[in-house]
């Protein structure tokens, strides 16, 4: 059965939506923490959750959803990996002080 998700995303077996749904909760939770530290807790559960889809094993290069799908996905990565390294970053700074 496929789900027509917000994204356009028709995901062949459902993970994309359901994935998004556990990542628009923590989005909301690192948009309304305070500092990196806090914000990066919530990335990496983020990480975790993208990584469901990046790994999906019925990835279809030749469907269009999961060409979409891995590139969203691909992308927030690379955003929460950052979220997560300035996380590390301001807590070194804070205990060097």
């Amino acid at each position: 059965m496929k789900t027509n998700s917000p994204e356009g995303i028709e995901c062949p077996i459902n993970l994309f939506y359901a994935q998004e749904r556990e990542i628009e909760k923590h989005t909301r939770l690192v948009n309304q923490a305070q500092g990196a530290v806090d914000k990066a807790a919530h990335a990496q559960v983020m990480i975790e959750a993208v990584n469901v889809l990046v790994d999906c094993q019925s990835y279809d290069q030749k469907n269009p959803s999961c060409q979409i799908c891995r590139n969203i996905s691909d992308l927030r990565l690379k955003t929460y990996n950052l979220i997560v390294k300035a996380g590390r970053m301001d807590e070194s700074r804070r205990r060097s002080k």
